[in-house]
């Protein structure tokens, strides 16, 4: 109900599924039935859509999921309200720029291939896919976490996609059929993503910090002592 109610000023919501091999999110109009406990996240700009498609969004939303590595459940409370967003992104005119270009040929491209979010991501991620549609896809992608890390103020971060494998195989694994897919993922490195987990979860302590001390300030009990030194937060 109060979802119901809150969407009401919404044209349009982003929408993500419970559990996915990937990170996903796409456009629903906002009077969409959604069953649970598949996620609405009550955002419309396309620079909001490319902040959290981001390979930034995605260290952070798989560091909190509860899955495995080949799965991830994107949970609001986990993954998405304790993200530390980059100050000023929704005004950023480059953000919303690609985010657009970025949503827009990927729609493009899955009614191209008549083919859904899971395949046209699965194809993006396997190294053996070289057509031109997805080497260009793949470039947004980097076109879109370029902007991110600038947001942010980290230029010194110069980060490209790479094919990497998640974990090795066990190539004695009888139970594994020979088919199944190498764990390719079309990311960055172990070094670049452990250095910007580091720094978002820095940023997320500072904005927690800042946030008590505002609310402690609005306390009554703050009133008339507001040149008191500040205590140090442990």
């Amino acid at each position: 109900m109060e979802l119901d109610r809150k969407i009401l000023g919404f044209k349009r919501v982003l929408f993500h599924p419970d559990i996915s091999p990937h990170l996903t999110f796409a456009f629903i109009p906002s009077r969409t039935v959604v069953a649970a406990p598949h996620k609405v996240i009550l955002k419309e700009s396309f620079s909001d859509f490319a902040v959290l498609q981001s390979m930034i969004h995605e260290i952070w939303a798989r560091f909190n999921s509860s899955t495995s590595i080949e799965l991830m459940r994107y949970t609001p409370t986990d993954c998405f309200e304790t993200f530390p967003f980059p100050s000023g992104y929704d005004l950023n005119r480059t953000i919303e720029q690609i985010g657009r270009i970025y949503y827009e040929f990927r729609s493009e491209l899955m009614i191209r291939n008549n083919e859904g979010l899971t395949k046209t991501y699965n194809r993006l991620h396997d190294p053996n896919e070289q057509s031109t549609d997805f080497v260009k896809f793949r470039n947004l992608h980097d076109q879109l976490d370029r902007a991110i890390l600038d947001a942010y103020g980290w230029p010194d971060i110069q980060a490209k996609r790479q094919f990497l494998l998640d974990y090795e195989e066990d190539e004695h694994d009888e139970l594994s059929p020979t088919t199944k897919r190498k764990p390719w993922h079309f990311r960055w490195t172990d070094s670049i993503r452990d250095e910007v987990l580091a720094r978002l979860l820095d940023l997320n302590v500072k904005r927690a910090e800042e946030e008590l001390l505002t609310i402690s300030a609005t306390l009554p009990e703050a009133k008339g002592r507001k040149n008191s030194p500040k205590r140090k937060i442990e």
